[in-house]
């Protein structure tokens, strides 16, 4: 059933912490008379709930998985958009979702569902078009009306009772991979992208056809 779900996905949306990370939030001091991008972050979602610590005197950083950066590559390639809603607000965050070019990028959200209907609204799509990843009850809103619901591996008991989908990895460690792969597979797309993705980093004047998918043996 999960599969014939995820034939319909459009849209990618995922939680941060415990997600697109391990759960870990690491808090440094800022370095004397630094001024941080966060500040405006914070003063855009204040009214909205959001949560953070960073600021003038303290940094906060988080650590991303490496697997999950080509998974968004692999997504893109396969028509699919991407989008973050997480109640934290974080500079790393947008930093991250910059540099793999995430459409939509929602800090400060504590209310998600709010934030949900919006992405579906600008993406012009229905909730069945979207497939939200989360690990705890904060994320069950979103994940009872979308489309898919994922909980990735270290999620709460909760949370993965009520997931269509769990991924075979933890958060922080490839689920976001699980997830893209889950979806491209059940489309039909998923060799396809990757025949791409290796294609647009391998320059065929170096090793010619070798460098192409080669045929399997029997």
């Amino acid at each position: 059933m999960s599969k014939v779900r995820a034939r319909k996905i459009k849209l990618l949306l995922f939680d941060v912490d415990g997600v697109m990370t391990d759960g870990s939030i690491w808090l440094f001091p800022a370095p004397a008379g630094a001024q941080h991008g966060t500040k405006h972050l914070r003063e855009a979602v204040a009214d909205q709930g959001g949560y953070s610590v960073s600021g003038s005197s303290m940094v906060e950083a988080k650590g991303f998985n490496a697997h999950d950066g080509t998974a968004f590559s692999l997504a893109r390639l396969g028509g699919l958009k991407t989008g973050i809603i997480t109640k934290r607000i974080s500079e790393t965050v947008a930093l991250r979702a910059r540099d793999l070019k995430i459409e939509y990028v929602y800090q400060g959200a504590a209310d998600k569902l709010t934030a949900f209907a919006e992405i579906l609204d600008k993406e012009g799509i229905q909730a069945d078009e979207a497939c939200f990843v989360g690990d705890d009850v904060i994320d069950l809103p979103v994940m009872r009306v979308c489309g898919l619901a994922v909980a990735v591996r270290n999620a709460r008991e909760n949370v993965k009772d009520e997931a269509d989908f769990i991924t075979d990895h933890r958060g922080g460690d490839g689920a976001v991979r699980d997830v893209v792969e889950y979806v491209l597979k059940a489309q039909g797309k998923l060799d396809d992208c990757v025949d791409q993705y290796i294609a647009s980093r391998t320059p065929e004047s170096a090793f010619g056809h070798a460098a192409r998918r080669r045929t399997k043996r029997g």
